[in-house]
């Protein structure tokens, strides 16, 4: 499927990606900022923090990595509006990626801030981030890649392959639960929550009516997919409902779209249909090559997939990524009987007319 071209709001901004550089603070709309906070060691290389001008200060929207490179460059941004930290009100996380959530903690002790999340997230903040609970989140995680059938040690070591980063983030309970189809009490914006699972169970979307904005969070961006997978703390079917929550974004009457990454673009339902596109393709391609096996681990499986470079040559951590996409795949694919799991150690994924149930 070939790529879908959006059109950048700011040409600049699409420059600076392109570049790999990072992009101005910038004035997007009266009383509308887009602040870059850099991400270490990072392909992204940058959240974008929204920030709202609301009487007497600030609501923001995602808040970036805790690094002191990724407070100073948000204090710097803030400046530029003429704002300080402690004029922050509010922190709106889309999510509790560390790129997102990690600093939110770290601006509440300074501005007194209010944190929100949506609830579903709201639930997996200890088990991912509290020291006394995160060996049993690495238990979990390496007790489903020995069930896609990832080798024991290599799933002892991809079981923990993401845990430095949470040296980039202050654990942080919310304060406030930010409910599906809520209405921010943010005065001078009309801003509503919208529920996207799938790249995270608690995703939020947030989309401003009268000024005809969503901003996307992860769920929608204007070059990348993001990742949906099966792991210890997703829903049990993550793919379905990122692509229901998809379809029901694409329907939004908006102008502009505002990511956390990459750059803001125009055409919202056009990408939509390229993403679900790309997914509908993936799971052709998943049945397809499953087919061609007879019968497979999901770690075989993902190693015979198209990827953006050959399987030998990505990294390890990010082979967990792929795996544990794949799974996503299988899984959607499952629920409709397109194909069949023998389980065990490890599951064995079949083409449905050769599950043992239809013979």
């Amino acid at each position: 499927m070939s790529q879908t071209t959006v059109t950048a709001a700011n040409e600049e901004q699409r420059a600076a990606w392109v570049a790999r550089t990072l992009p101005a603070v910038e004035r997007v709309r009266p009383g509308l900022w887009s602040i870059p906070v850099p991400i270490p060691i990072n392909p992204l290389r940058y959240v974008l923090v929204y920030a709202l001008e609301i009487p007497g200060g600030v609501a923001i929207i995602d808040a970036g990595w805790n690094t002191d490179e990724a407070f100073d460059a948000l204090a710097s941004g803030l400046g530029i509006a003429g704002y300080e930290i402690t004029d922050v009100k509010a922190v709106l996380v889309t999510h509790i990626h560390p790129d997102h959530y990690g600093l939110a903690g770290r601006i509440r002790d300074v501005s007194g801030a209010w944190i929100g999340l949506h609830p579903a997230d709201a639930r997996l903040v200890r088990d991912r981030y509290d020291d006394s609970a995160i060996e049993a989140l690495i238990s979990r995680e390496r007790t489903l890649l020995v069930r896609c059938g990832v080798p024991d040690m290599t799933a002892q070591e991809l079981a923990g392959a993401s845990m430095m980063v949470r040296n980039f983030v202050t654990m942080a309970v919310p304060d406030r639960l930010i409910e599906d189809g809520e209405r921010l009490d943010l005065p001078g914006w009309d801003l509503k929550a919208i529920w996207t699972p799938g790249h995270s169970p608690g995703h939020l979307c947030f989309v401003e009516p009268e000024r005809r904005l969503l901003f996307s969070g992860d769920h929608v961006l204007a070059k990348i997919t993001p990742i949906v997978a099966v792991h210890p703390q997703s829903a049990p079917n993550p793919l379905a409902d990122y692509l229901d929550a998809l379809r029901a974004v694409g329907k939004l009457d908006v102008d502009e779209v505002l990511p956390a990454h990459e750059f803001r673009f125009l055409e919202l339902a056009e990408r939509v249909d390229y993403v679900i596109g790309h997914h509908e393709e993936r799971l052709a391609e998943v049945e397809r090559t499953l087919g061609e096996t007879g019968g497979a681990t999901c770690w075989e499986l993902a190693s015979r997939l198209t990827w953006s470079r050959p399987w030998e040559s990505i990294p390890a951590y990010m082979r967990r990524s792929a795996n544990n996409e794949t799974l996503a795949h299988l899984v959607w694919l499952q629920a409709r009987g397109l194909v069949a799991r023998v389980e065990g150690e490890p599951d064995i994924w079949l083409p449905a007319q050769d599950s043992p149930q239809t013979k």
